[in-house]
């Protein structure tokens, strides 16, 4: 029963991210991660070293907050009108627990509506959720575009 409790508290989670970037909360989106956090979009398939090979987000914890500070100021337009956006988030699986935290996979599709036209982004992301004061938050995630070694369009959003 405990991996069953497990398991529901991490996919409401998930869920509750996606929300939050879909609707575009993004302050709200920065409270769940944790100080030491690591966000990362490789590029060119799944990835292997971020530190050694490109990638399309690499961001730490300071990273992330200076992102949404910066579209928050209104100054820096990532997109205007901005994006629609769906995303379903599946196959959600807990891996293992670690000493850095529960690692996690699942796939996401995301659905973007923008006056550009219509975008359907796949990904595999694999996250490492770790409790704090009693609740997740995010300690890394990893989002691998099915598509990334490929020419991609603008992303202007959050992913």
């Amino acid at each position: 029963m405990d991996d069953l409790l497990r398991h529901h508290e991490i996919c409401q989670f998930l869920y509750r991210e996606a929300r939050l970037q879909d609707e575009h909360r993004f302050e709200e989106w920065e409270r769940l991660w944790t100080d030491d956090a690591i966000y990362w979009v490789p590029a060119n398939g799944d990835g292997g070293d971020p530190e050694r090979e490109m990638s399309i987000i690499y961001d730490n914890r300071s990273r992330i907050g200076l992102r949404i500070r910066q579209y928050l100021t209104g100054k820096r337009y990532s997109q205007l009108p901005r994006s629609r956006l769906r995303r379903v988030v599946g196959n959600i699986e807990v891996l293992a627990e670690e000493p850095a935290g529960t690692r996690v996979a699942a796939n996401m599709i995301l659905y973007e509506s923008h006056r550009r036209g219509q975008i359907m982004w796949a990904a595999r992301v694999d996250y490492v959720l770790r409790r704090v004061e009693g609740e997740y938050r995010l300690a890394s995630k990893k989002v691998a575009l099915v598509n990334n070694d490929t020419a991609l369009t603008t992303m202007a959003f959050l992913i």
